[in-house]
């Protein structure tokens, strides 16, 4: 199959692409080319890298047309972030009809009455980010069932892993606060530690993108992406600290204690996070694309800070 991974370099693509070149696949590589992926692997000398500006071809007109004259049959679109974005990608892929996959989010969810929160629940996102994904989810579910463009669209969650930091158990990006469960440091936690984050291995996000591809049944719906189980940030603290041969000593604080406490920017991000607090099924990636998360969020997050300290971004020892 000839697939082209659009964001190839990103966090998802740096295994994708691996995956698809092993699997015997033609793969085109396409990314701006401003910097190497996120995971080095000698997969990416051995396929065919395009370097495309993505928003400046969009903002002209072009995108899309460049994409359907790659003739792939197959399109992983990794970092559309409007409808309207998508929509002209779609018109250009009309008359060839490639399967489209297309990379969502669980925050196409909201605040949620009923646990775990399956595909078929109605979309509750707010904020920018989540709307655009819903909107985006919507038109490429319309054109399928009006015969055009064949999508598939997977909702991963906070993607993770080596190389980038990840969402730490307060919620946030704040390095600190793996410092301070490492070393028995008091870690504030709002909402009694009992926010929810749904970390991903970006590798087993990667093998859902590959089992989409090959599976005619998912064509038309939308999937869960996440760690077999969610984890409050309590568990979280909790099993990071005993990397580190520790009891997390945790703080339950209200929110303006929280706030009292938190850098005003890593108290936005918490509530955007702990507000959510969704626990996403993920039954029916399982039944239909046979996804098989190979991560734990623990064992997600322990390789993520690992590779910080390895590299001198968190002051942490294992």
């Amino acid at each position: 199959m000839r697939v082209l991974v659009i964001g190839a370099t990103g966090h998802i693509g740096g295994y994708l692409v691996p995956r698809l070149h092993a699997r015997g696949h033609e793969v085109l590589a396409l990314s701006r080319g401003v910097s190497a992926p996120y995971r080095q692997d000698p997969a990416f000398d051995a396929v065919e890298q395009l370097h495309v500006d993505r928003e400046a071809e969009d903002a002209a007109g072009t995108f899309g047309k460049r994409v359907a004259d790659l003739q792939a049959d197959a399109v992983v679109d990794l970092i559309c972030f409007t409808p309207e974005s998508a929509q002209r990608l779609v018109d250009a892929l009309r008359k060839t009809r490639p399967l489209l996959v297309h990379c969502g989010t669980i925050w196409v969810h909201g605040k949620v009455g009923r646990v775990p929160v399956t595909e078929d629940e109605p979309r509750t996102a707010y904020g920018e980010y989540g709307t655009g994904k819903v909107a985006i989810e919507e038109l490429l579910h319309r054109e399928t069932r009006s015969g055009g463009v064949p999508s598939v669209v997977l909702h991963p969650g906070h993607i993770s892993g080596p190389g980038w930091r990840p969402i730490n158990p307060q919620g946030n990006l704040d390095p600190d606060v793996w410092r301070r469960l490492a070393s028995g440091e008091p870690v504030a936690l709002p909402a009694l530690g009992l926010g929810v984050l749904g970390h991903v291995h970006a590798d087993d996000v990667a093998q859902a993108f590959e089992r989409a591809l090959t599976r005619p049944a998912a064509i038309g719906s939308s999937f869960h992406v996440v760690a077999e189980q969610a984890m409050t940030c309590r568990g979280l603290a909790e099993g990071a600290a005993r990397w580190f041969g520790r009891e997390a000593v945790l703080d339950l604080v209200d929110w303006p204690e929280f706030e009292r406490r938190t850098a005003p920017e890593h108290t936005a991000v918490t509530r955007e996070h702990i507000e959510r607090s969704i626990t996403a099924s993920i039954a029916r990636a399982r039944d239909v694309l046979g996804y098989a998360p190979r991560f734990s969020s623990l064992e997600t997050l322990h390789e993520s800070v690992r590779w910080l300290a390895e590299h001198g971004e968190v002051e942490v020892t294992f």
